[in-house]
């Protein structure tokens, strides 16, 4: 849509002023440098800014947030870029790029890691593997380590060390005044509680603190059965998540196989002794045993290695849509719809995906964090990906209808970092009891709304 006449000149402006404080290299309005902070994960996102700021410290992001707001222009942050609905871009706005902001720090005594707004689970995982170390990150390691542990973060670890959010200690961000502050168990403590769970709605996250881990060897591969065993497969490996240890985790996703068919993917992590881990008669090493497996691949590996090698499933530029539902367990009502939807797949880069929750993850109440569901369950990711010459809409029906079959069986709400804006029958829920301690806070350090990322209800649900 074309600006305004006014919103026309408050860009010009904006850029001005950028341009008055900062070097050319640093703010654009096209060119190279504009067109790759512009490409995201999600290549079907159509947004563009009026202006991108290449930020290189939180002086930089203070000066963007006082210029957004000074002249009324809309703002957003860019991390890595893998928010799938695009909140990383304004459209018409100004957008600020984080990715120079990567630097990872480690303190090997105390196990922790300074980690830049801009880094990847891959940046933080290569630091955090050269000290024999570990941190909780989602599956794939392309993804900003801010935006995953602000919303939530499922991941592999989950089991035995919780949550992105829950190993969250201190954060550093520039709030809606551009001011640059500190929050961590002591100062602004209330702040914290907000940003594990709560998303990036609270200020920009220049750099966090988070906890480190031992066990950096997992064992960890895949096995993938034909889709004809995948009811009997599904049923047991239900009855293996229900006795499984913190150590762990099992993924399972309705995938296309080699030769385009469906199938069953199983996909444990094992954080644990290693022996145990690779013992025949062990819990991993039983999931290639609980059908005919097409492929059973199933070892050792340094957890950064194994994250990194994910990131070819899912290459930037691709046309993508998601929905996410949360269920209880893998009952026989969920199985049903896995199998009837994920038999037919619209393309075979598309697939349904079921994130296990257990272990450390469930221990913390629900309102010692902003994120609140703290029941096992499944976050059941329903993610749609289609060519770029083709237009989607039968993608995005099949998302939407096994979406909608799963409802009735899930939880109010879902995860924010998945749920877009069209989630209207889940977005007033996300939060449940938290929501109006998540209102205040918001009220306090951003009354004027210049933040909105993974989406934050302003009203009680009705």
């Amino acid at each position: 849509m074309p600006h305004s006449l006014e919103e026309t000149q408050s860009i010009a402006a904006a850029h001005r002023a950028l341009r008055t404080h900062l070097p050319a290299e640093q703010v654009h309005v096209s060119g190279p440098a504009y067109a790759d902070s512009v490409a995201l994960w999600n290549g079907a996102v159509k947004h563009l800014p009026a202006v991108v700021l290449t930020c290189t410290s939180p002086e930089d992001v203070a000066l963007g947030v006082r210029t957004a707001r000074e002249f009324g222009i809309p703002l957003s942050v860019r991390g890595r870029g893998h928010d799938y609905a695009g909140r990383a871009l304004a459209d018409g706005g100004l957008t600020l790029d984080l990715r120079p902001m990567h630097d990872v720090r480690v303190d090997p005594g105390a196990r922790t890691a300074e980690v830049g707004g801009g880094a990847s689970a891959n940046d933080l995982l290569a630091a955090a593997n050269e000290h024999d170390l570990v941190a909780a990150t989602g599956t794939i390691g392309t993804v900003g380590v801010a935006g995953l542990t602000l919303g939530g973060g499922y991941g592999p670890l989950a089991g035995r060390v919780g949550l992105a959010a829950d190993n969250l200690l201190s954060a550093e961000l520039v709030t809606a005044d551009g001011t640059v502050v500190r929050t961590d168990e002591h100062h602004d403590p209330d702040l914290l509680w907000a940003l594990r769970g709560g998303g990036g709605n609270f200020g920009v996250v220049t750099s966090m603190t988070v906890r480190l881990h031992d066990g950096p060897t997992v064992v960890t591969g895949l096995v993938l059965y034909p889709w004809n065993q995948a009811r009997q497969v599904l049923g047991r490996v239900r009855d293996a998540q229900q006795d499984s240890p913190d150590s762990l985790t099992i993924q399972v996703a309705a995938v296309a196989a080699p030769d385009g068919s469906p199938a069953l993917l199983v996909l444990p992590t094992w954080s644990g002794d290693v022996p145990t881990g690779t013992n025949p008669s062990g819990p991993v090493m039983a999931l290639a045993r609980l059908g005919d497996p097409l492929i059973a691949q199933l070892d050792a590996a340094r957890y950064a290695d194994t994250i990194a090698g994910r990131d070819a499933m899912f290459p930037d530029g691709r046309h993508v849509t998601i929905r996410t539902r949360s269920v209880p367990e893998l009952g026989e009502d969920v199985i049903d719809i896995v199998d009837r939807f994920g038999g037919r797949l619209p393309t075979p880069m598309s697939g349904i995906t079921l994130h296990h929750f257990h272990g450390a993850a469930t221990r913390p109440t629900p309102d010692d964090t902003a994120f609140v569901l703290r029941r096992p369950h499944l976050m059941t990711e329903i993610i749609g990906i289609w060519p770029a010459e083709e237009t989607g809409e039968h993608v995005r029906s099949w998302a939407d209808a096994t979406s909608a079959a799963l409802a009735e069986h899930a939880f109010p709400g879902g995860y924010a970092n998945l749920l877009g804006p069209e989630a209207t029958d889940q977005i007033p829920h996300i939060y449940g009891d938290n929501l109006a301690r998540l209102q205040r806070i918001k009220a306090a350090v951003d009354p004027e709304g210049v933040f909105s990322a993974t989406p934050l209800p302003m009203t009680e649900p009705a």
